[in-house]
């Protein structure tokens, strides 16, 4: 009879962990829905560079800015999108590196759940042999 209140135990102890493994895998969605993103600005940004790109110096540019186009210096417009390709760039890494670190812990928590799993198993079988 001890065993129930150890497999209840057990029970609260997997809740706890798959509560906190869902809690990171939610963490690993976003961190993807914004990785995507930046991913698809990053290619934006590269594309309107490469049109900058094929300007001769003395071309007008256009900068959109609320309802209004205000005229831009070019080589100003090259500077800021390279300045918001690096911020990107930047950006993209450091999520890369998040991922990883979240990607460790889900697969931590996975290896709690399936010990505690393990654990209720193994206490389960000794309980119906008995």
């Amino acid at each position: 009879m001890a065993a129930a209140p150890a497999l209840r135990e057990l029970q609260r102890d997997i809740e706890t962990q798959a509560s906190a493994l869902s809690k990171v895998q939610k963490d690993i969605a976003k961190n993807h829905q914004v990785r995507k993103q930046y991913t698809i600005q990053l290619g934006e940004n590269e594309l309107v560079l490469k049109e900058l790109d094929i300007l001769s110096e003395g071309a007008n540019v256009y900068k959109l800015i609320g309802p209004v186009l205000l005229k831009q210096d070019l080589a100003e417009a090259r500077a800021n999108v390279r300045k918001r390709i690096e911020y990107i760039s930047a950006e993209l890494k450091r999520l890369d590196g998040t991922l990883k670190d979240l990607e460790g812990k889900q697969n931590s928590k996975q290896e709690a759940v399936l010990k505690v799993q393990q654990r209720i198993q193994a206490l389960q079988t000794g309980k119906s042999k008995s």
